[in-house]
């Protein structure tokens, strides 16, 4: 196994920040971003998908791709683009430009996320893994916890500001790019097969992550929408409610992930699926903003019980190819939270109860169903 300096551990896990910070900084400024360029909240929040999909999209085979091409070349290029891209944005003069900056940081950020967990799990030992990817997820819990909590205050003088800040994270990232990069493949000059990553185990695995993210992280925009509708907080407001979940997962991942080496991945997954259905549930239907906003924070902990058991599921077993594995989980992660906003937004219209208990309903049935049983986490096994 390969040994990782202290420096460069920290670095992988400050990966983790840029793309939920990214894909969420929209969420408590399409109000004001949509009355700026001229088309509705409704509109605005489809720059959420736009990120989105083509990043769930592509992560289908970047991880297999970049593992060929060489993870430190290939993380460095793709936080360049995303400077790129997010500067794109904040210039942005018309909404379809704003729309096409936020595929391209979507695309670039594909290229990034996978690359640094696979590296991760290959210099941690198995026994700690769970606590090394709890450590990776409350990273990223801290970018998605950020970026509406920037995005609201940034909206206060200007949306565009928030753009900025993301393009200077990328470029610090970009200085750091991945201190430990696993070569060209991961064993050996043997090169990674896409094949290899799209085993039946991973695809069941892959499906419960995007119910996870699709009906717990990916509901942030319905929070926003129901705080400023129910109790009319405006955007700072919006970004720190929406903050609360992020925080919680922050304080909950690390403990999470070393709970998860001692009771397994499954188990973490069912447990946070039926805590986190009931959570949901209680954020969109309580009548007290105290209420909505408790029940929402206390979401966080089930969300960082299902990603980091996923996770652990995927990166648990001698894959020949675990960056593409990975990769393949966290495209369909991603993929709930780009179809979230396309599927939940008209139910919200129509019904705003129901956009926050239909998913709560599927959490709380598919995800325990889909999950491979005890002993089975080990994806080497099958």
């Amino acid at each position: 196994m390969t040994a990782t300096k202290p420096y460069g551990r920290a670095a992988l896990y400050i990966g983790g920040f840029l793309g939920p910070f990214g894909g969420g900084v929209v969420s408590a400024m399409l109000a004001e971003m949509g009355a700026d360029l001229g088309v509705s909240t409704g509109t605005a929040a489809s720059s959420l998908t736009a990120y989105l999909f083509p990043f769930a999209a592509l992560l289908l085979v970047s991880g297999t791709l970049g593992a060929r091409w060489g993870a430190r070349r290939t993380v460095r290029i793709a936080y360049v683009v995303y400077i790129v891209a997010s500067l794109t944005c904040a210039l942005a003069p018309v909404f379809a430009v704003l729309q096409a900056g936020r595929v391209l940081q979507g695309c670039a950020n594909a290229f990034t996320t996978p690359l640094l967990m696979a590296a991760l799990a290959a210099s941690t030992p198995a026994h700690r893994l769970g606590r090394a990817l709890g450590t990776f997820g409350a990273l990223q819990a801290a970018g998605q916890t950020s970026a509406p909590l920037v995005g609201g205050i940034a909206a206060e003088a200007s949306w565009r500001w928030a753009f900025v800040v993301i393009a200077l994270v990328a470029a610090a990232l970009a200085i750091v790019g991945v201190p430990m990069a696993p070569g060209r493949a991961p064993t050996g000059s043997r090169r990674p097969k896409l094949r290899e990553a799209l085993r039946w185990r991973v695809i069941r695995i892959g499906f419960v992550a995007m119910l996870a993210w699709g009906a717990l992280g990916g509901m942030s925009f319905l929070v926003a929408f129901r705080v400023e509708d129910d109790f009319g907080l405006g955007p700072t407001g919006r970004g720190l409610v929406l903050t609360c979940f992020g925080l919680t997962g922050i304080i909950a991942a690390r403990p999470v992930g070393s709970a998860i080496d001692r009771v397994g991945a499954r188990r973490a997954v069912v447990i946070g699926a039926l805590t986190g259905a009931v959570l949901i549930a209680t954020t969109g239907t309580a009548g007290l903003l105290v209420v909505t906003v408790a029940a929402w924070a206390a979401a966080g902990v089930p969300g960082q019980l299902m990603l980091v058991g996923v996770n652990s599921a995927v990166l648990g077993g001698d894959e020949p190819n675990r960056g593409g594995a990975v990769s393949v989980v966290q495209s369909f992660r991603f993929a709930g939270s780009a179809l979230t906003p396309l599927v939940l937004t008209p139910v919200y219209d129509a019904h705003a109860v129901a956009s926050f208990l239909v998913p709560a309903v599927l959490l709380a049935v598919f995800a325990p169903l889909l999950m491979p049983g005890r002993g089975r986490d080990r994806l080497s096994a099958g």
